[in-house]
């Protein structure tokens, strides 16, 4: 089991989930936050006062999902965030170590597995 974790632009968010959805990723949680890489830095004047913006909006996406589900999630995240410019974000693929669903008790790959094909095998 793995840990997906996307950091990607806000404007390509509808992309991203209509990517995932047709490669039948299902469970996600998604998070508004800021951060900086490379981008450039922006001046804005707040008020009179000239202020420099580090840090730019992005959206966090975190997926769990079984190890066949990896390179499919990934792929579909990286091809639907891509712009070519600089700031379109980061995958990170992390190890999970243990799983559990709250509903049901369910561990590890039942608890990873969506509630409607788990019905259905």
């Amino acid at each position: 089991m793995k840990l997906v974790v996307a950091i990607i632009r806000p404007d390509m968010l509808t992309s991203v989930l209509e990517s995932l959805f047709h490669t039948e990723v299902r469970g996600l949680t998604i998070s508004r936050v800021q951060g900086h890489g490379g981008e450039t830095e922006r001046v804005e004047t707040y008020r009179g006062t000239t202020v420099k913006m580090d840090l730019s909006e992005k959206v966090r996406l975190e997926i769990g999902v079984s190890d066949h589900f990896v390179t499919p999630t990934v792929e579909a995240i990286l091809s639907s965030a891509r712009t070519g410019s600089v700031g379109d974000g980061k995958v990170f693929v992390l190890p999970v170590e243990k799983v559990y669903r709250i509903r049901t008790g369910e561990v590890d790959q039942d608890a990873v597995t969506p509630v409607e094909a788990a019905a259905t095998a």
